[in-house]
């Protein structure tokens, strides 16, 4: 088969109405080289901490990204054959990252038409100039061609960081973490801005496994008496300087369901008491998961570090590869999601607070128009995050856009973040949301529903300025 070439046409994803494209040309060259703002994701500090060189095309671009590997084992690819590491590694086969490059070279005709697809070909051909497709025939030249780069110092983590423009980029960590990368990463000299953010659900929900063992380790790292309510408390407020200390903006909650509650002292109390046994009932989880977040907004109040709050997603759906494999293996599922009657009681305590900030996102877009554009449009607390996870795509940001803008206009959103682990797909991810918001701008431009110098400040706002203010960076 001949090698065919890879291009990326410059008016991709722009609409294709000539005038309004035209329109979108014009916006989107004005804000096409802005820095990106990176709120929220979890690419790995380490990286940039120790700037060591990234081992080899699997290491980078296949074995971190879920979105790849996912499809993979959709058809049929074995996660082990990928190189993935099960829990237990004993007695697996070490994987050849040659192999495992070829699996996917010989599988990319499954990515026709997802996003996936768009970011890889954007990283091959502006991240390492490869100027034909990535086929079986061509899985050795595209292996060496990027392996040999990356031991270059141009594609060290901090060089690729300065390459692609990123002014600051925060990775989430766990309170139990030491934030030792990002200690290394302050006292390394570098100007990169590499900032972390608070995500509490290992010691936040009762059916996180492993619990019990980590308040116990909570304690340790803070001095305070996890197993009482006040010292659980006590320990979060600490927790919480420590990380605000490393450059901390933002805390980060990956509730199954977007429930909050407002107990009593009293109640909460007892609630706690029953949370820390072994045998907690799922009820009782989802009612101390929904008065942390309530617990948690009133912390914000006090610290000044914005909320998020990822809720809808049924996490490790297959068991099977949760056993082997563990957590994030792109086996979580979106589900429905409230929001309205949900969120009220958290609201209704702090809701009206102009200094505190609460960004929501969803995997349920059923709910965009329904409940939380009026919501954001309403509660001078509530943002909106943008389109997150299965939806981070051209028609998602799309429907984004169309659901949410007539009731929340675009200052009740937060401009995008990438919330990814694949660190080269930041830049591709970015240019698509420029791509797709300047087109959705010229297209209000041509209905005359805007002028073009409106449309123009839009564009910078919601591809730097937006996301910079709401989470205080």
């Amino acid at each position: 088969m001949p090698m065919r070439p890879l291009t990326l046409h410059p008016d991709r994803l722009f609409p294709a109405d000539s005038d309004i494209r035209a329109i979108t040309r014009r916006l989107y060259d004005s804000v096409r080289a802005l820095p990106i703002i990176s709120p929220h994701g979890h690419t790995d500090p380490h990286w940039f901490a120790h700037d060591a060189p990234f081992a080899n095309a699997s290491a980078l671009l296949l074995q971190p990204d879920h979105y790849v590997f996912r499809m993979l084992y959709s058809q049929g690819v074995p996660l082990e054959a990928l190189g993935l590491t099960p829990v237990s590694d004993e007695g697996a086969a070490k994987v050849d990252p040659r192999e495992a490059w070829r699996i996917l070279a010989g599988h990319y005709h499954l990515f026709r038409g997802t996003p996936s697809r768009m970011w890889l070909d954007w990283v091959f051909a502006e991240g390492f100039g490869i100027d034909v497709q990535l086929t079986a025939e061509t899985s050795d030249v595209y292996y060496d061609r990027i392996t040999d780069a990356l031991a270059t110092p141009a594609f060290r983590p901090r060089a690729l960081f300065d390459r692609f423009n990123i002014e600051v980029l925060t990775t989430t960590e766990s309170p139990l973490d030491t934030l030792e990368h990002h200690r290394t990463i302050q006292s390394s000299g570098w100007k990169g801005r590499v900032l972390t953010a608070y995500r509490p659900d290992p010691v936040v929900d009762p059916e996180y496994e492993g619990f019990r063992d980590n308040l116990a380790r909570f304690a340790e790292l803070t001095g305070e008496d996890t197993l009482t309510w006040q010292g659980y408390l006590a320990a979060h407020r600490k927790r919480r300087a420590f990380f605000a200390e490393h450059g901390a903006t933002s805390t980060d909650h990956g509730h199954p369901t977007a429930l909050t509650a407002d107990l009593s002292e009293a109640e909460a109390e007892a609630l706690f008491a029953r949370v820390i046994r072994p045998d907690v009932s799922p009820q009782d989880a989802e009612l101390f998961r929904a008065q942390m977040l309530t617990e948690m907004a009133g912390m914000s109040v006090d610290d000044g570090l914005v909320m998020q709050i990822h809720p809808g997603a049924l996490r490790n759906h297959n068991p099977h590869v949760f056993a082997r494999f563990g957590r994030d293996k792109g086996a979580d599922m979106p589900m429905r999601t409230d929001y309205v009657h949900a969120l009220r009681p958290l609201l209704a305590r702090h809701g009206n607070n102009p200094d505190l900030t609460i960004i929501l996102f969803t995997l349920d877009e059923t709910v965009y128009a329904r409940e939380l554009a009026p919501l954001a449009g309403h509660y001078p607390a509530l943002k909106l995050g943008p389109a997150w996870w299965f939806h981070d795509s051209p028609e998602g940001m799309r429907r984004f856009r169309l659901a949410m803008t007539e009731t929340a206009g675009f200052y009740n959103t937060v401009g995008f973040n990438d919330d990814t682990r694949a660190f080269l797909s930041i830049p591709a991810r970015h240019d698509v949301a420029r791509r797709i918001d300047c087109g959705f701008l010229a297209t209000l431009v041509a209905e005359h529903r805007m002028e073009e110098w409106e449309a123009a400040e839009l564009a910078h706002d919601l591809s730097y300025a937006l996301a910079k203010k709401a989470y205080r960076l």
